[in-house]
Formats: C-alpha cells, structure tokens, sequence
C-alpha cells in the first residue's frame, strides 16, 4: 500500500450499552497506542464512525449501525479493526463480505480488557465466511513481533505467522486401535444419528458458532431447534418443591453459595431456586425430544426473564448431578450420565461435546467435558513453573468434576450484573491436575459450500499458588472457574495465528498414555465423519506426532 494511503479504523463492539460503555475507556486507550504505531510506521489512520457522545462510548453496537458505516467506506479501502473489549461479529460481517481492501484485525493483549477474546471470534466468523484478513495482537503495540508485522500489512496488505506446530492427521502415526475405535463410533453416529438441542440458534453475534445443515448433517448429527421461551415457560412450571429439592441436593454435596440479600446486587436463593427450575425443564425438554447434546443461547432473550444459566450448564456436564423425574414422576431423566452442554448454544462445541463424551465413555474414561473461553495468557509470577500458563476461563458451565474438591470444591457466586440483571450463581472451581485434550471444531469457508475441520492438541492442567490464581482471577472474572493450562508443543503466537474460536474444548484423561489414546481415537472419528482433522503441538515429551 502507498505511504499515502489512509487506514481506515473501525472499532465494533457489545449489543448491551452497559457493557460498551464500562469497557470505553480501555477501548479508548488501546486506539490511541496503535494509531501512534501506524503513524510512526509512515502511515495515516483515520476512524471511520465517530465517538457518540449521548452514548458516552465510540462502539460500533448494532448490525444495521455496521451497514451505515461500511456504506461511507471506499470498498477498496484498508481497513484495520481494533479490539481491546468482546464484540458481536454479526456487526461487521455484512460489510467486511463485500469489502475488497486489506484487513488486518488487531488485539490487546489482556484479561480484563478481552480483546483477543473477541478479535478470535470476529476472525472465526470471517474464516467461516470465507473472508481473506490479517491478524495481529500485542501487550502494549511496541514489540518487534507486532512492529514488523505491523509494517508488513501496511506495505503489502498481509502479514503471516508461522504455524510449524500444525500437522496433518494423514502425516501423523496412529495406533490401529484408535483408527478402529474412531471409525466404529463414526459408523455408528451415521446409523443411529444423534439430536443437537438448539435453544435458539446463534448467540453474541457468534456466526463462527452455527454450523450450516448441510455441513452437520452428514456426520450423523441433526438439529432440533427448540426455543428460550419453551425453555422459560417449563421453568414456570416446575414446583418449588422439585427446585428445593434440587437446591438441597447442592448443599449435601458441599457446594458452597455465596448468599446475600439484595436482589439487585447480590446472590440471593431466589435466584439459585430459579436456576434449580430451569435445569430440571432443561432435562425434560431435553427427553421430550430425544437429545443427545444442549444448547442454551445464554446472554439474550433469558437474561431479561431469568437469573443466568451457567449453573444449570455446569450441572447438566457431569456425570453426579441431581436427579430429575419425568413430569409424571415415573422415570429419572438420563440416570448416570451427563446432559453434554454447549455454553452459549456454540454447535462447534456442541458436536465436539458429544463426540468427546463418546469417545471417553468408549475409552473408559473421564466423560465430563467444557468448553472455556481462551480468555488470556501469561507467565507464571510465582515461579512454580517456566512454561507459559494459559487462562481457559468460562462463565460457570465447567463441570464439577473439572474443579479440585469436585462439589466440595465448587462455589456460587453471582453472575456480574453488566451482563446478567437478575445475577444467578456461577459455578466456580479451580481445574485439578492432570492431562488434558484440548479440541476445536471449526468451519473453512474457503472453499465453496464450506468444510467441516477440527484441530487437537494435549496439554496439562497445573497447580499454581492461591496468589498467583487470585492474580490471574483479578485480571479477568473473578465469578468464574479457571483453568491453568500449559499446552504441549504450542506457542502463545501459535495458538492465536490457527485457533478459529474464542472458544476451546477441554476434557481430562487419567494418565498420558490414555490422553494421548483419547485424542487421536477422537481425531480419527472425526476424519470418518468426513471433517479435516489437524493435531496442534507436540507429545508431552516434546517429540512429534
């Protein structure tokens, strides 16, 4: 691109006006720094929507907001697009679809501020759309990493990452037993087929998180669109008897609610009885359809009738969880086993949850599994260990029997209130020790009609001192249960330059070997049903798959 040539800035943000105003100045901040770095590179920048004044924010907040602005813009125009905060995608892709400049999405990097959470899913979205972009992200924009990257794009209109860790499953040696195993569990979701309970498709502007039909459906797995306001008028009719029952059985377990008595700023019993109603219509709902797998959409329509759902979700991921009757009470719902959920009705999350669960009940091994945000990462400040630690952190939809203690372990405490007006509990632990799969499916939309992909990798849940937990809490949200992760053969640059998701799918093995066994027995699944399957990183020794 010409020296001369101006960048055009846009900033796309929250649906919820709380929520883009609380977050403004940090946004604010973020621009300033990199605008200074585009000019110093011999660039001019120029923001293309304008700071509103009434609003007391400078977000892009709406899908027709974003059409206005890209009607203005030269189509032919670079565009850079700064995130510092979560923005709804859906924002920016109708005209980001038709635009034929460069695009470069760029991120802080931080945990309070989650910018790179965001710009990860605007970057999913685009993949899935088939939309060609740069990516960048930086602690403060002064890096030589970002800096000359930085250049690149403005000179070129591209700027790459090296992504080595990456390799085809063809080129990766898998025991027969794996391949025999995957292909047995793809043939039989074929036969059999499998329901994907969707509470309302789509959520936060997270196009990345529908798969199309067309895509879903060979593999062996068909939607049930259901709807929030079923979901709401079920809860209204479960008793309060059935929800204190539910409530009780919490408190037997050891679960610890961190009560107060002001509705409006604190948790309340009220509202964790309303989550106790919603969990046991969750699983009615959930057999009156035969699902395999839920979805609840989570931050629209329900946050304005209902406390949130993350303890319902977290509930219905494990295998202990209260038992719940048939309306008739003849029958216990789904007895011994968990209701897979996917948080914010993610379908990416929800197929890899339900292949997860039946590779690991196959397997012989811990079933239970979540998806987390990849919300941050840093170094170890306590010097416990030399290896990057990542926060996967998640609303409160971890299952229990992620958290050290399990029940005992797990706490209540209540929902911020800039997302959710009526609180609700979290569920909130600490993630125990041990080996760990991390997955992500996600769709390529570069090639027509799309494909189906899933990435793989092995990692390793840590401990890390209470301070050092707290720091990491304090730097992003305290309600929720986190998770210290240190992935094998994957860098931070790595994992942000392929991951096409803000989410990331987490499930537990109980040693390496089985870990290992898991992981490519799911890849190898995964290719059967017709997706391409990638493994990111390295074997916990370091060597290669």
């Amino acid at each position: 691109m010409a020296t001369n040539q101006t960048i055009q800035l846009l900033v796309n943000g929250d649906l919820r006006i709380t929520a883009n105003q609380n977050c403004w100045e940090a946004q604010k901040e973020m621009e300033l720094t990199l605008t200074q770095a585009v000019k110093k590179a011999g660039y001019s920048i120029k923001r293309a929507h304008p700071y509103k004044a009434d609003q007391k924010h400078g977000f892009i907040q709406s899908q027709k907001e974003g059409m206005a602005v890209f009607s203005k813009i030269d189509p032919t125009a670079p565009l850079i697009i700064a995130e510092a905060v979560w923005q709804y995608s859906h924002h920016l892709l109708p005209g980001l679809l038709t635009h034929k400049g460069p695009i470069l999405t760029v991120a802080n990097w931080s945990g309070t501020w989650p910018g790179l959470v965001g710009m990860l899913n605007l970057n999913g979205s685009m993949t899935k759309a088939g939309i060609k972009y740069s990516t960048l992200w930086s602690d403060d924009f002064t890096d030589k990493y970002f800096l000359t990257r930085l250049e690149k794009w403005l000179k070129t209109g591209k700027c790459s990452h090296a992504t080595k860790h990456v390799s085809k499953f063809k080129d990766v040696k898998v025991p027969g037993i794996c391949q025999k195993i995957g292909e047995k569990l793809a043939a039989d979701m074929s036969k059999n087929k499998a329901i994907l309970g969707v509470f309302d498709e789509g959520c936060m502007g997270m196009f990345n998180g529908i798969i199309p039909d067309h895509l879903m459906n060979p593999t062996g797995v068909f939607k049930e669109r259901l709807s929030q306001s079923a979901l709401y008028y079920e809860t209204t009719q479960v008793t309060n008897k059935q929800a204190k029952e539910v409530y009780d059985w919490y408190i037997k377990k050891g679960m610890t609610f961190h009560l107060g008595k002001n509705e409006k700023t604190e948790l309340t019993k009220n509202q964790i009885l309303l989550q106790c109603k919603m969990y046991i219509a969750a699983v009615r709902i959930a057999d009156d359809f035969g699902c395999h797998t839920i979805g609840i959409q989570y931050q629209q329509g329900l946050k304005d009738l209902l406390p949130a759902s993350d303890l319902v979700e977290g509930t219905l991921n494990n295998t202990d969880r209260p038992p719940v009757l048939s309306r008739d009470g003849k029958r216990v719902l789904y007895k011994g086993q968990p209701i897979p959920h996917f948080n914010e009705v993610d379908e990416c999350a929800g197929i890899d949850g339900l292949m997860t669960y039946r590779v690991h009940k196959e397997l012989k091994q811990p079933v239970e599994n979540t998806l987390h945000d990849l919300r941050w990462g840093d170094w170890d400040q306590s010097g416990t260990t030399d290896d990057y630690v990542w926060v996967f952190l998640i609303s409160g939809s971890a299952p229990p029997a992620h958290h050290i203690g399990g029940w005992k372990g797990s706490e209540g405490l209540r929902q911020p209130g800039m997302y959710f007006r009526l609180g609700g509990s979290t569920l909130r632990g600490i993630a125990k020790v041990g080996e760990m799969i991390w997955s992500r499916v996600w769709v390529d939309g570069s090639v027509p009609g799309g494909k189906l992909c899933m990435d793989l990798g092995r990692a390793q849940v840590i401990k890390l001192p209470q301070a050092e937990t707290q720091r990491r809490w304090d730097e992003t949200t305290v309600q929720w249960p986190i998770m210290h992760a240190v992935t094998y053969g994957v860098t931070r640059e790595q994992m942000m330059a392929r991951h096409k998701s803000n989410h990331i799918q987490c499930v537990y093995a109980k040693d390496n070997k089985a870990a290992d066994q898991a992981m490519l027995t799911k890849a190898a699944m995964a290719r059967a049903m017709g997706m391409e399957v990638a493994i990111c990183g390295t074997q916990k020794d370091g060597k290669a798959w």
